[in-house]
C-alpha cells in the first residue's frame, strides 16, 4: 500500500531517531564541517590517521565526527542538520530523499556486489532464495540490503510480500539470527564478514549479479553549496586513504580492527570484498540509482517518485 509524504517523513524520523547535540544547520561563515561515519569503512581510517584534519588546516577549516549505526540513523541527522557529511550505500539516501531531505550525492566508490549478502544459519534446511518463501527475514530497514533482497527475491521469482521482514539493526540482528528467532539475514561487511567466520553462516546469495552495491558520499545541500572547498577537500583526503588500503589491505585491517572492536582477520575478508577509487558520479551511476528509486516506488515502500539526477553535485570532485 503506498503511504503519504507526510506519514512517511514521521515514521522514519520515529524509526531512525538519533540524539542530536548540535542539530543547528551550518552557516556558510562556519568554518566546521561536521561528518558522520559508521563504524567501518573509508571515513573510520580518514578520521584514525588525522590526514582530514591536517587538510583541512590549511584551509582554515575544522572537522568534528560522530558515529551512526547505519546509513539510514546518518541520513536522518543529515535531514535534521546535525552532520554536513557521511557516506552510506545506495538504499539510505533513496528513502531520505523522499522524505525531503536535502541531500546531495558528491562521490561515490566503485560496485562491491560481493560485500552484502543474505545468510542463513549453518545448518538451516534453507537452500536457495526460492526457499524464504513464507520465512522471517531480518535487515535494517532502508539499508543497501533492502534492494538486495528485492532483487534476489525477484530474480528467485518471489515478491517481497511472498516473506516476512523484520527490520532489525545489525546487533539486535544478529542476536536475533543466532537465536533461531528469524530464518535469514541480509547484511553487509563487515557484519557480514564475522557472521560467516565466527558462526559459519552459510551465503544463500550476495549481490553478484543482481546489485551493484555502490557506497555514496553525500552532503547536506546548503553545506556543500556554502563550503566547496571543504568538500573537495574532504573527497580528496578520501581519495587518499583509498590508495593506501587498496596497496596495504593487511595494514588497513589491523588498523580498523581497535576502533571497530571486529578482529583483523574478519576485516581482512571484508576488506577483500570493498571497492576503491573514489570519483564523482556520472549519468550510468545515476542510472543505475534511479532504477533502485523507482523499485522501490512501485512496490510503495517510498511516497513518491523522486529524481536521482536532480540531486547529484553539478561540479567538484
Amino acid at each position: 500500500m503506498m503511504i503519504s509524504r507526510r506519514l512517511f517523513s514521521i515514521a522514519l524520523a520515529a524509526t531512525f531517531a538519533v540524539p542530536l547535540l548540535n542539530a543547528a544547520p551550518a552557516a556558510a561563515s562556519d568554518k566546521v564541517i561536521r561528518i558522520g561515519y559508521q563504524k567501518y569503512g573509508t571515513l573510520v581510517l580518514l578520521k584514525g590517521k588525522g590526514l582530514l584534519e591536517r587538510k583541512l588546516e590549511q584551509i582554515g577549516y575544522t572537522v568534528t565526527w560522530a558515529e551512526f549505526p547505519a546509513g539510514p540513523q546518518l541520513l536522518e541527522a543529515l535531514n535534521v542538520g546535525a552532520v554536513d557529511f557521511g557516506t552510506t550505500g545506495e538504499t539510505p539516501p533513496i528513502f531520505a530523499q523522499a522524505a525531503g531531505a536535502p541531500l546531495v550525492y558528491v562521490a561515490h566508490e566503485p560496485p562491491a556486489p560481493r560485500g552484502e549478502a543474505i545468510l542463513v544459519p549453518k545448518g538451516s534446511p534453507i537452500q536457495n532464495v526460492a526457499d524464504l518463501k513464507g520465512k522471517t527475514v531480518a535487515l535494517n530497514k532502508g539499508s543497501n540490503v533492502h534492494f538486495l533482497l528485492v532483487k534476489a527475491l525477484e530474480e528467485a521469482g518471489l515478491k517481497y510480500s511472498d516473506i516476512k521482514t523484520s527490520f532489525l539493526p545489525p546487533a539486535d540482528a544478529r542476536a536475533a539470527f543466532e537465536q533461531g528467532a528469524v530464518d535469514a539475514w541480509v547484511i553487509w561487511d563487515p557484519f557480514q564478514a564475522a557472521a560467516e567466520l565466527a558462526i559459519e553462516a552459510r551465503e544463500l546469495r550476495n549481490g553478484e549479479g543482481i546489485v551493484p552495491n555502490h557506497q555514496f558520499y553525500l552532503g547536506a545541500k546548503p553545506f556543500v553549496d556554502g563550503h566547496p572547498e571543504a568538500v573537495d577537500t574532504v573527497i580528496a583526503a578520501v581519495a587518499e586513504i583509498d590508495e593506501w588500503t587498496k596497496a596495504n589491505p593487511a595494514a588497513a585491517a589491523a588498523e580498523l580492527a581497535p576502533s571497530v572492536g571486529i578482529p583483523a582477520d574478519v576485516l581482512a575478508v571484508a576488506l577483500a570484498r570493498q571497492s576503491y577509487g573514489v570519483k564523482a558520479l556520472d549519468d550510468s551511476i545515476v542510472k543505475q540509482q534511479q532504477a533502485i528509486a523507482d523499485t522501490f516506488f512501485d512496490l510503495g515502500l517510498i511516497p513518491n517518485r523522486i529524481s536521482i539526477a536532480n540531486a547529484v553535485r553539478k561540479g567538484g570532485a
